[in-house]
């Protein structure tokens, strides 16, 4: 436990001295006395909102972090950050504000640990951006931190079987197919989402909360526990007792951050089938702490890591399914034994993770999870293409993908909605590779996922007869040959913005190979007509975003023109 205040801690700074009795005065009236202003000050980060269900139930959490907080000698001051919800912006302009929702509330962390001088700091996630951006907003300040995932979504239930929001976003191109009536797909969407808590499958806030716990900046076997669960209130608790050990320790981010945590999110994701976005969201927080992860990290990584979780989108299950499993810890263990994780990584507990995962047993009599012999797929996740459509790179989800090869004529569209338009209204046939630009971080901006129309594609029966080709990016819900972050984008002259309507495009995945089978000479005829679109925003957020971010193939940091 920490002791009363002392000018080591960052605080002292508003806390100590005749001349901080302005700012001493200023906390009173927020309900402060001598004895709360002689402790350490912990900042709360919470994203809650009640206008999505991800991050609805995070206020009651914040409650059991400061309660967790004081017990251990600290006094707790909980702070906003918005909150975008991805399934709610799909498909329209809400979707660009996601990715730059990441960067608000990396913003909002760092401002807030310098306008207060936290001594630490606990952030509260749960909704796809809320996760890295708290974690970048974590090791942007550097003081010492924990992050809590607020907890998955359990699965609702329809005619006898489980379902997820996906099932909803894949049932509207089934009924726009005439494969099922608006009336069930009624039924499905009231039933779907039955409470709080991020989206139930292998999506992108349990995949992050996954490499988040693999990273160390969580407690060891905090990311699976549902959102409305008394285990989950206990990890809030424990969460904030444990913010004030990791202060004593002076246990920063940059100390857990080590290219080898990274190595463990990776082969942690992998394994579990997770979402592309951990392409985005990693290389973004490795980027804070100033190390490198290039995208063929990841493919080196997932080549050699077994795929071992039959989770949601492209598996059975769900996250609440893994948790009554053991958790994360479980597939971690299996990747530990197999020297596919680096054991002596050390975390926020300032334990080794080999010691962590010491007593964790293969659970048998289930197949949430699979024993090394018999994995769902030989190798993990993530392959990334390259060719003279993605020199710098894109990212698909291959446990995704059935089909390994296809070679079709390019269908262009330079909007996704013009993109769902044409799914949805069936003109788009097997064998066609669907384009869809102009959806980058720069040319959304924002870079908007995809899943109405890879959902409809799926919902129509498409899945292995149809690509999709794109420099925007994929919701974790997202399965099927569905090509993404295609770099260089459209907007700053990528050769994808150089396609044109039937052109052929032949996808190798074995080879890692996405390629425009045009004549060199006739590319460079076409970029020599090229012109750039006129920005879609002139000023505001999303020009702010435009200016400033960078590369897919970089994870979409916002880099200063200094």
């Amino acid at each position: 436990m920490v002791q009363a205040t002392s000018s080591k801690l960052r605080s002292s700074v508003i806390t100590e001295g005749t001349h901080r009795a302005p700012h001493r005065a200023m906390l009173r009236a927020t309900g402060l006395d001598d004895e709360d202003l002689k402790r350490p000050l912990i900042g709360i980060a919470n994203t809650w909102t009640e206008a999505q269900p991800c991050n609805y139930h995070l206020r009651e959490l914040a409650e059991y972090v400061k309660q967790g907080v004081r017990d251990a000698g600290g006094t707790p001051l909980e702070f906003n950050a918005v909150a975008v919800n991805d399934a709610i912006g799909m498909g329209h302009e809400g979707m660009k504000a996601s990715l730059v929702s990441r960067e608000l509330i990396a913003d909002s962390i760092e401002l807030a640990a310098a306008g207060y001088a936290f001594d630490a700091i606990v952030a509260i996630g749960a909704c796809d951006k809320t996760i890295p951006g708290s974690v970048i907003g974590l090791a942007r300040v550097n003081v010492p931190s924990i992050f809590l995932y607020g907890g998955s979504i359990l699965p609702g239930e329809h005619r006898g079987r489980a379902v997820t929001i996906q099932d909803v976003f894949e049932a509207v191109g089934a009924v726009a197919r005439g494969r099922m009536d608006e009336d069930e797909l009624r039924e499905l969407e009231c039933a779907a989402c039955p409470g709080a808590g991020a989206c139930g499958g292998m999506f992108t806030a349990n995949t992050m909360a996954s490499a988040v716990e693999a990273l160390g900046l969580m407690l060891p076997g905090a990311a699976a526990a549902p959102a409305e669960s008394e285990e989950r209130r206990r990890i809030a608790y424990e969460t904030g007792r444990a913010v004030m050990a990791v202060l004593d320790a002076g246990l920063t981010p940059s100390r857990i951050l080590t290219p080898a945590a990274f190595d463990n999110a990776i082969a942690v994701a992998a394994a579990m089938g997770g979402s592309t976005n951990a392409l985005l969201h990693l290389p973004a927080i490795a980027y804070e702490v100033g190390l490198e992860l290039p995208l063929e990290r990841f493919d080196e990584i997932s080549s050699r890591v077994p795929h071992l979780a039959d989770l949601k989108p492209s598996g059975r299950y769900v996250m609440s399914d893994l948790h009554r499993v053991g958790g994360v810890p479980v597939v971690m263990k299996l990747l530990l034994d197999a020297g596919l994780l680096d054991g002596s990584a050390v975390g926020v507990t300032g334990r080794p993770l080999a010691e962590h995962l010491e007593g964790v047993r293969f659970p048998e009599g289930q197949d949430v999870v699979r024993p090394l012999d018999r994995p769902i797929h030989p190798t993990g996740g993530y392959a990334v293409l390259r060719g003279n459509l993605a020199p710098e790179g894109s990212v698909l989800k291959a446990t995704g993908a059935s089909r390994r090869h296809l070679r079709g004529r390019a269908r262009v569209f330079e909007s996704e909605e013009e993109a769902f338009a044409a799914v949805s209204e069936g003109r788009i046939e097997p064998g066609d590779v669907v384009v869809v630009r102009y959806e980058g971080p720069k040319g959304g901006p924002g870079m908007r996922e995809m899943l109405a129309v890879t959902a409809a594609i799926v919902g129509e029966g498409l899945k292995d007869e149809v690509a999709l080709i794109t420099d925007g990016r994929f919701s974790g819900a997202t399965h099927g040959l569905m090509i993404g972050h295609v770099a260089p984008e459209a907007a700053v002259g990528g050769p994808i913005a150089l396609v044109e309507e039937g052109d052929i495009i032949e996808i190798d995945v074995d080879a890692r190979r996405l390629h425009l089978d045009v004549p060199d000479e006739e590319l460079q005829r076409r970029r020599a007509a090229w012109t750039p679109k006129p920005p879609r925003y002139r000023h505001g957020v999303f020009a702010k975003y435009a200016s400033l971010v960078t590369s897919a193939a970089t994870g979409a940091v916002c880099r200063p023109q200094l």
